[in-house]
């Protein structure tokens, strides 16, 4: 039995009973102008070869869709400037962006610890002998701070961003710089180390970020300018002065020696080692001091910059 021809549906709607070639012809005509006298043609010798019939219809199927995508990119306009700006000042007065100075302290803070050391007393019990911070420069562990800080401690106990404990040895000390390497007894899974930066070619005015633990509060942050290079420091229970020190005036106390003073694009430049106050009086007037971490890497036996 001979079977009925399946044909594909047209966008014009034929009348029953229609020859195939006719109904092709209707389409063709929907075509772009130049081409229609061609695929009549091409049609009219098709409805006596079905075969022939076939192809003329799938390449007429081809040319309709080249036109459609044809026209449908030229109906989309170009993006101009104008509309990026327009699209970029509608986010800043819609959203609220976070400032230089969150964004640095964000980006350090998972590698900022709180140190805190113990003593006995004269009834043999371990009590708290100061708090500081530290901050870890490599995943294993290895931590700067002021040697102040742990000086003289018989325990050395780590608190890290993520909330876990861990005691802590010191491996080494640069007392010119008042410097102590710590090295961590437990380590996070996800411990984050800070990135360093040389000084080289930092400059007064540049604006920087402190991160620590201020009277055992912490972390917080703190934010101002690089006030000068190679300033010199004595504190007060110190017998030396400390040389070649970066002097900020972000807010520093007794509590962030040891932290990280860091760029807005949270990369460390120095440890704070301590502040300047002309009275008896350990609190911040202004002018805090930091040990350049070039000096600090090499306590740590970390290569130059």
């Amino acid at each position: 039995m001979r079977k009925p021809a399946l044909y594909s549906r047209s966008a014009r709607s034929v009348q029953p009973g229609a020859p195939a070639a006719t109904a092709a012809t209707a389409v063709a005509e929907t075509a772009a102008p130049g081409r229609g006298q061609r695929l009549r043609a091409a049609l009219a010798r098709a409805a006596v070869n079905p075969r022939a019939m076939w192809a003329a219809l799938a390449l007429l199927g081809a040319l309709l869709l080249a036109n459609v995508w044809h026209n449908g990119r030229l109906a989309q306009q170009p993006l101009t400037q104008t509309d990026i700006d327009a699209a970029v000042l509608r986010t800043l007065s819609t959203k609220s962006l976070p400032s230089a100075a969150a964004r640095a302290a964000e980006k350090v803070r998972p590698a900022v610890v709180r140190v805190v050391s113990y003593t006995r007393n004269k009834q043999g019990e371990e009590v708290e002998h100061g708090v500081g911070t530290g901050v870890v420069i490599t995943d294993k562990g290895v931590i700067l701070t002021n040697l102040h800080v742990v000086q003289s401690a018989r325990l050395v106990r780590l608190v890290f961003a993520d909330g876990s404990e861990s005691g802590a040895q010191v491996t080494g000390v640069q007392a010119e710089h008042d410097l102590a390497v710590l090295q961590a007894h437990t380590i996070p899974d996800d411990l984050h180390a800070a990135t360093l930066r040389g000084t080289g070619d930092l400059v007064p005015g540049d604006q920087v970020v402190a991160v620590g633990f201020p009277f055992g509060i912490g972390p917080s942050t703190s934010a101002g300018v690089i006030s000068g290079f190679g300033r010199s420091f004595r504190a007060p229970e110190g017998e030396n002065d400390i040389g070649n020190l970066i002097q900020f005036d972000a807010a520093a106390n007794p509590g962030n020696s040891g932290g990280p003073l860091v760029t807005m694009d949270g990369e460390v430049i120095g440890i704070v080692t301590g502040i300047l106050n002309p009275t008896d009086h350990r609190t911040f007037v202004g002018i805090g001091f930091a040990v350049p971490i070039e000096s600090a890497a090499a306590a740590a036996g970390l290569p130059p910059f």
